[in-house]
C-alpha cells in the first residue's frame, strides 16, 4: 500500500497541521471478475497445421474458470482476444457453474456444457509460439482479466502449456 502525505493547502496547512493521506491499494485487474483465465495450451503439440482436416489447431487452447465460489456465470458476451486483435466472442450461452471451467478450442467442433468445451469455429492459430497477450473482456466491454506469456520466460517445461492461476 502506500502513502502519500499532503500538505493541506487550507487555514489548516497554514497554521502547522499536516494531514495524512492514506491512498488504498487499487483492486487488481484480474481480480475484477470471477472469470480468470486459468492457462493456455499456446504451442500445439507436433508440428502446427492449421489444415482443417488433417491440422492440429483444436490442440490449442485457452482454459478459462470461474473462480467464484457461489455465483454461476453465463460467458454470451465475453471476449478473448490476443495482443494482435485476434478475437473470439462467445455467441451462445454457456454457463459455468462455481469452479467450473471451459477450454476455448481453435478448429470446428460441437460445443458442449457437458465437456467444458467450446470451439472458436476457426482453423487458424490464435496464440503465439514465442510470446502474446491475452485479453478477457465482460459483455460490457469491461476488464475481465489479462495474462502476458512469453515461451522463454513462462513454460520452463517446454510443452506448450503455461498455468496462470
Amino acid at each position: 500500500m502506500r502513502i502519500r502525505f499532503a500538505l493541506a493547502a487550507t487555514a489548516a496547512a497554514a497554521a502547522g497541521t499536516l494531514a495524512v493521506v492514506i491512498a488504498a491499494p487499487a483492486q487488481a485487474n484480474e481480480y475484477s471478475s470471477a472469470l480468470k483465465i486459468k492457462g493456455v495450451q499456446y504451442d500445439a503439440p507436433g508440428r502446427d497445421s492449421n489444415n482443417c482436416t488433417t491440422g492440429n489447431s483444436k490442440s490449442e487452447y485457452l482454459t478459462i474458470r470461474n473462480y467464484s465460489r457461489t455465483a454461476k456465470v453465463n460467458l454470451k458476451g465475453y471476449v478473448v482476444k490476443d495482443a494482435t486483435g485476434n478475437r473470439f466472442t462467445f455467441r451462445s450461452n454457456h454457463y459455468l457453474e462455481p469452479g467450473d471451467y471451459v477450454k476455448l478450442r481453435g478448429g470446428h467442433g460441437t460445443d458442449s456444457d457437458a465437456k467444458n468445451v467450446v470451439y472458436r469455429q476457426n482453423c487458424d492459430f490464435m496464440w503465439n509460439n514465442d510470446k502474446d497477450t491475452i485479453y478477457l473482456s465482460k459483455p460490457s466491454g469491461a476488464h475481465a482479466d489479462t495474462h502476458a506469456y512469453s515461451k522463454s520466460k513462462d513454460d520452463r517445461d517446454g510443452n506448450g502449456y503455461i498455468s496462470f492461476h
